[in-house]
């Protein structure tokens, strides 16, 4: 995991049609960059299982699990 460059950014924001200006790519690199600078140390040592891709599996999961324990009783009418 580098650092990335305002080439680079501005290839992703394109990307993600929400194209910005050369200088505030440049300024979203420069923002950004102690972050990965700070995780540089540990890079390639998390587990995989921490992959942000898979939170989406593991939310729908738990919200079916959930609606399985949390359906209403029937209240008991005398």
């Amino acid at each position: 995991m580098t650092r990335p460059t305002a080439k680079e950014i501005k290839a992703i924001v394109d990307v993600a049609g929400v194209p910005v200006s050369s200088e505030v790519a440049e300024r979203i690199a420069n923002s950004i960059g102690p972050a990965f600078e700070g995780f540089a140390a540990v890079a390639g040592t998390l587990p995989f299982d921490l992959e942000p891709a898979t939170f989406i599996v593991v939310q729908q999961a738990a919200k079916m699990t959930n609606n399985k324990t949390t359906k209403k009783r029937p209240r008991n009418e005398h």
